[in-house]
């Protein structure tokens, strides 16, 4: 059942009223068409500097707190897991650009434009198992994928055509057309989905299902101990591929889900690092001189989800409105410190994907035309009474009581409910069991797959079920074509078009942030949090 404090929240709900009104009496916090401060400032977004953080140490064990517990560690299941790349190592990494380079993997590249590529793997790779990494085991894992459509990486096998050993280190693959990112579908984060994430062939045949908790990988750690809900240990895998790591002896992970009790945990010693989830944590770890941040915008944003299947928001009058009632000066001011980037599309203002045009085409802040939307659909036998689900943390409650506000000065009755993080996830926003919802998007790296997650029909992360078939060949052809210069045009027209759509209620850039005490060293890592553990160090 959702948390819900009906007294409570009334109570905030005219404490916010009165400090709106209090807002509006003495002019906004910010002047009309402001940033509110701006936005947060990108520090150190992929990692540390090595030739500043001096010569690195051996040993430690490195403990973490994490904002959720992990489902397990089968790439072809989606769930959120930290320790996901600690056990496997990406075959392909991706770079600043979008792009994607070899890690694991010795090579991959096209001999033909895109329709063939050849990954090229390293000589005498073993898994933590003893077998070796070898071309039958990556068939073997991509295999997974193809046979399981439920898997976050299923959509990228949909173009394989054919896939062979071509020698004991050599894999081809014959694609349905040219597919230019091809090599990107290796790289991905564990949630968004990966193909690189390779698993041992004789774990997999050993454990079947249960492969889940009992993960064998070629990665710097091996999964020791798991006790759900309380701890995970891991410790260095003997076997690991780059000589002389990892640095570390090993990890622990804690999953701690209420966001103030893991803040506190980095602030006061209890854990090394944290991976923040919300702007509260990222701004308060970037103002402490004893903590230090990692975070970069990236793609991606905060945005409340629209049901596009159900009442009120399948109709876009009602999502319009939405967006026009929400005052983003009252909302920077209340619960952002004046520190945020406003979100007006998937892409954010300062990417080559944004244009003049889709900007324009997000609707501005308009009480009295959201007013009129609301009306009209009223008046036409529709229901301005709905629930919003979210998360119990105190911020995402915060939110709530804040929309709450402003949806009634446009005629829109708006019912809160709380939901912990694991119940939300699956019971809300991966069951579409919402008319809208809260959603903590980005940062993420690259623009694919990230926008196909979040924008193409079916897409992993689409959970309002948003549906354009023009949209949806779009993202297909960015992702495909060979030609930069079109998959700018490409994605510039996204933009445009799901702006037009009202797909999702942008409001903000998001703030995914990883927070360490200064001794963490070594640290390299995606927008997205996934770090790369094996050059990690302590520096004590």
């Amino acid at each position: 059942m959702p948390t819900t404090t009906t007294r409570t929240l009334l109570l905030r709900f005219v404490a916010l009223l009165l400090g709106l009104a209090l807002v509006s009496a003495c002019g906004s916090a910010t002047p009309p068409g402001t940033d509110g401060a701006g936005g947060v400032q990108a520090t150190n977004p992929n990692g540390g500097d090595p030739a500043t953080e001096g010569m690195p140490k051996t040993g430690g064990v490195l403990v973490m707190g994490t904002d959720r517990e992990a489902v397990g560690f089968d790439p072809t299941i989606q769930n959120t897991n930290m320790a996901a790349f600690a056990v496997y190592d990406s075959l392909m990494k991706l770079t600043p650009d979008g792009g994607a380079e070899p890690y694991l993997a010795k090579s991959m590249d096209s001999p033909d434009g895109g329709t063939t590529w050849r990954l090229g793997l390293r000589e005498g790779v073993m898994f933590s198992d003893g077998t070796p990494l070898d071309a039958a085991a990556v068939v073997t894992n991509v295999q997974r994928h193809i046979d399981k459509q439920s898997s976050p990486g299923h959509r990228f096998t949909t173009s394989i055509r054919s896939m062979r050993a071509v020698d004991p280190l050599t894999v081809e693959f014959g694609l349905d057309g040219p597919f230019g990112l091809f090599p990107v579908t290796f790289a991905g984060n564990f949630t968004g989905g990966s193909l690189g994430l390779i698993i041992s062939p004789a774990a997999l045949q050993k454990y079947g299902a249960q492969i889940t908790t009992n993960p064998v990988g070629a990665g710097p750690f091996v999964l020791s101990s798991w006790v759900q809900d309380s701890q995970m240990t891991l410790t260095r895998n003997p076997n690991y591929w780059q000589q002389g790591l990892p640095r570390l002896d090993g990890l622990e992970f804690r999953p701690l889900p209420d966001t103030e009790s893991r803040y506190a945990s980095i602030e006061n010693g209890d854990v090394d690092l944290i991976f923040g989830g919300y702007h509260t944590e990222l701004v308060r770890g970037m103002a402490n001189p004893n903590l230090r941040a990692y975070y970069g915008p990236g793609h991606g944003a905060e945005w409340i989800i629209f049901n596009h299947t159900t009442a009120p928001f399948d109709d876009h009058r009602m999502r319009e409105a939405l967006v026009r009632g929400i005052d983003l000066n009252a909302l920077a001011a209340v619960q952002f410190r004046n520190q945020m980037e406003r979100a007006t599309g998937y892409f954010s203002d300062s990417s080559e994907y944004q244009t003049p045009e889709a900007a324009a085409a997000w609707p501005a802040y308009d009480v009295e035309r959201a007013k009129a939307l609301v009306q009209e659909y009223v008046a036409g036998g529709g229901n301005a009474t709905v629930v919003y689900k979210t998360t119990n943390a105190p911020n995402r409650v915060e939110f709530a009581e804040f929309l709450q506000a402003q949806m009634a000065t446009i005629g829109i009755t708006l019912q809160p409910q709380f939901y912990d993080l694991a119940q939300y996830s699956s019971s809300v926003v991966q069951s579409r069991d919402f008319q809208i919802a809260g959603n903590v998007g980005g940062p993420v790296d690259a623009p694919y797959p990230s926008s196909s997650n979040a924008l193409r029909t079916g897409g992993s992360q689409n959970y309002g079920a948003y549906s354009n078939p023009e949209v949806d060949a779009m993202l297909d052809r960015a992702a495909r074509t060979t030609d930069d210069a079109e998959r700018t045009r490409l994605y510039q027209r996204v933009q445009l078009v799901t702006n037009q759509d009202l797909a999702m209620a942008y409001y903000s850039r998001g703030y995914l942030s990883t927070i360490t005490k200064p001794d963490v060293k070594g640290v390299v890592r995606y927008l997205t949090r996934d770090m790369f553990y094996a050059t990690a160090w302590l520096d004590r």
